[in-house]
């Protein structure tokens, strides 16, 4: 008994020095957990960055997509594969997308600095276009980043694409960086609709590198003038007739002068009206393959919109009309904006009752300039609108209808360069058959969406979108199209019609 009360003893003794060697080994004070602080400063959604004064905010969306009777997704099936309609045209294409924003925001004594990115992961289906000896290739579209190299089972059916829409900086008053265009409405492509290829304004829902100055006046009234990028977005082309084709090709040089945009703004409880322009320098590069050949001139172009948001109208809480009118002159991308080029480069096909022709074509362009070896750049005008009434049926559903309008017009000089030169352009064996050489044409939309919200921030939609080319061509042209199955043939000139259907399933965080 003795001896099993002295181990117990010592057992407890060893178990007390042991503790007491921990917890002399502690600290007196646990250091205190940096919790992340909500910053209400900039709204909801805000968080301090722990250890900082500043404030983020992380956002985005995950999206899919789905687009009957397209190619191209939702930008207008007017081209390529498409515009064939034929079997290398898609009756659907599908789209997987998911978004990341990044918002922060700090108070100085200059007042915010704020810094914002966006950053898009698409995943999304192609076309296949043929080789010319009967077999076809997948990476018509060229946006998705895969394409088989020699034949349809060679490689994937689909593509990934990273996209940076948004990367800026704001301080005291300047946005630098990558963001809209200030020439946009607050709206920009989209007064109320979800397809892409609205025309009718200046838009850049991608984004456009930019050194831009605001001023708050007061009473709501802003002003902005702004220094940007024009090549990634805002160049339609500046078409030499002497490269060949019938309108040309694009013979771009170098950059040259930045594209410049002043903006005036008015926000009130009632609405939005703005007012934008624009001046564009058009640089070609030479006439031929090389400098001796010589080179046009650059010329000026300039665009002008007024845009105009009407809120809390009569017919129902939240029903919204937004409306803006467009004139370009040798600044098309202001009218016809990046995301509906497919409408200034149109090769829509269709049939025909004329016995004489294969099928019927609409062929059209709306570059910047058009010019040919030794002559002046001819500047191309283009005018249009657009707009859109919501409807708000309940708290789960609301309605849209829009429509949108753009015409483009060559003056005489370019008109004679495309119609009446001998070698170029239309004035070729290939166009004997003409009746009418006339490059002006007009471009009508008409869409009607609706939405259903079963519960916060996720919504499905449905928007059906008419689009008609109306050309002035008549009479017959004779060419062919391989990469698309179209053989050498006459084919009657005249207006053509198209219909998409988006489907799209949406959850914002």
């Amino acid at each position: 008994m003795k001896m099993v009360k002295s181990l117990a003893l010592g057992s407890v003794a060893g178990l007390l020095a042991v503790g007491g060697a921990q917890a002399a080994d502690l600290p007196l004070k646990a250091k205190a957990v940096e919790y992340v602080r909500i910053c209400s400063l900039y709204g909801a959604g805000f968080y301090y960055i722990p250890g900082t004064d500043t404030c983020i905010k992380l956002g985005g969306f995950l999206r899919a997509d789905v687009v009957a009777n397209s190619n191209t997704l939702d930008t207008g099936n007017v081209n390529g594969p498409g515009g064939a309609k034929n079997r290398f045209s898609n009756a659907f294409t599908w789209r997987g997308r998911t978004t990341l924003t990044v918002d922060t925001r700090t108070a100085t004594e200059y007042g915010m600095v704020r810094t914002f990115s966006e950053a898009r992961f698409t995943w999304a289906d192609d076309s296949y276009s043929g080789t010319g000896k009967g077999s076809t290739v997948y990476g018509q579209i060229g946006s998705t980043g895969v394409s088989a190299p020699n034949n349809a089972n060679a490689g994937a059916v689909a593509g990934g694409t990273f996209g940076l829409y948004h990367a800026f900086i704001q301080f005291a008053g300047f946005t630098i960086g990558k963001t809209l265009s200030q020439f946009s409405t607050p709206w920009h492509n989209y007064p109320g609709n979800l397809f892409d290829g609205l025309v009718g304004g200046g838009g850049s829902d991608t984004g456009v590198n930019q050194f831009s100055y605001t001023a708050e006046l007061g009473q709501g009234i802003s002003a902005t003038i702004s220094a940007q990028d024009q090549a990634a977005t805002y160049q339609a082309g500046v078409n030499n007739l002497s490269a060949g084709g019938f309108f040309g090709e694009s013979d771009y040089g170098g950059t040259a002068v930045p594209d410049i945009v002043s903006m005036v703004r008015v926000d009130q409880a009632w609405g939005q009206v703005q007012a934008s322009v624009a001046a564009h320098d058009n640089h070609a590069a030479y006439y031929g393959a090389t400098e001796p050949t010589g080179h046009p001139d650059d010329v000026w172009g300039w665009a002008a919109q007024l845009g105009l948001s009407i809120k809390n109208i009569a017919t129902g809480p939240g029903d919204l009309i937004n409306v803006s009118g467009v004139y370009t002159d040798g600044a098309t991308r202001y009218n016809i904006q990046d995301l509906a080029s497919a409408y200034g480069a149109v090769e829509l096909f269709g049939g025909t009752s004329n016995p004489l022709a294969y099928q019927s074509l609409a062929l059209q362009a709306a570059p910047d300039t058009v010019f040919a070896a030794g002559t002046a750049q001819q500047l191309i005008q283009t005018w249009g609108m657009r707009g859109a009434y919501t409807h708000n049926w309940n708290n789960y559903w609301n309605s849209a209808i829009y429509g949108a309008y753009a015409a483009v017009h060559y003056n005489n000089t370019a008109k004679t360069l495309i119609c009446a030169t001998p070698g170029l352009g239309f004035d070729v064996a290939a166009g004997a058959g003409l009746t009418t050489c006339n490059p002006d044409y007009t471009i009508g939309q008409l869409g009607f969406i609706t939405r259903w919200f079963p519960v916060k921030n996720l919504t499905f939609s449905a928007d059906l979108t008419w689009s008609h080319i109306d050309t002035k061509m008549a009479g017959l042209l004779t060419t062919a199209s391989a990469a698309v199955g179209k053989p050498l043939a006459a084919y009657e000139m005249k207006s053509e019609d198209n219909v998409l259907l988006l489907l799209r399933a949406q959850r914002d965080w």
